[in-house]
């Protein structure tokens, strides 16, 4: 199966220049927490997450109307292209401890979004006789490696409590 098979092609992103208020509604209005951040020309300078939001808005002591995307977006961009095998965004997902892509064509232009939820619904049961080529244990480790150092350090966390 391709990225493009799976992909949302139509993503919400926004510009670094956002307001933290008007990224919010655009993740609230696309059921998404994540928004890769596009220059004017549609290239992918960075994404934010509801997480670096939420770290925002509760650190800064300031509103969400005041603080740019560009203040706290995260400038590296984890991505893959439509026409790669979905095991190479599984592996790019795995590597940065990620579980969604900005999904960037040849001419570097946001084409869509690619996350372990939109892979994870396209996995055939093997009863159905459909084979995609990713097994739910394959779901299964990659969501464990993006998610060891978070057990990791929630373990150290507990360990000084």
């Amino acid at each position: 199966m391709k990225v493009l098979d799976a992909m949302m092609r139509t993503p919400y992103c926004c510009e670094p220049g956002t307001n933290l208020g008007s990224a919010t509604e655009l993740m609230w209005k696309g059921n998404c927490g994540f928004l890769p951040v596009v220059e004017s020309d549609g290239k992918v300078v960075g994404v934010v997450t509801d997480r670096d939001i939420c770290v925002a808005l509760g650190t800064r002591g300031r509103p969400s109307g005041e603080i740019t995307v560009r203040e706290v977006m995260t400038s590296q961009v984890h991505s893959c292209k439509p026409e790669d095998d979905v095991h190479v965004a599984l592996r790019t997902m795995r590597d940065g401890r990620v579980r969604r892509l900005a999904v960037i064509d040849k001419s570097g232009v946001l084409a869509g979004v690619i996350s372990m939820d939109d892979i994870l619904l396209r996995v055939e049961a093997p009863a159905t006789g459909k084979n995609t080529g990713v097994t739910s244990e394959e779901i299964v480790n990659v969501l464990q490696a993006i998610n060891s150092h978070h057990l990791a350090l929630l373990t150290t966390k507990q360990a000084a409590a």
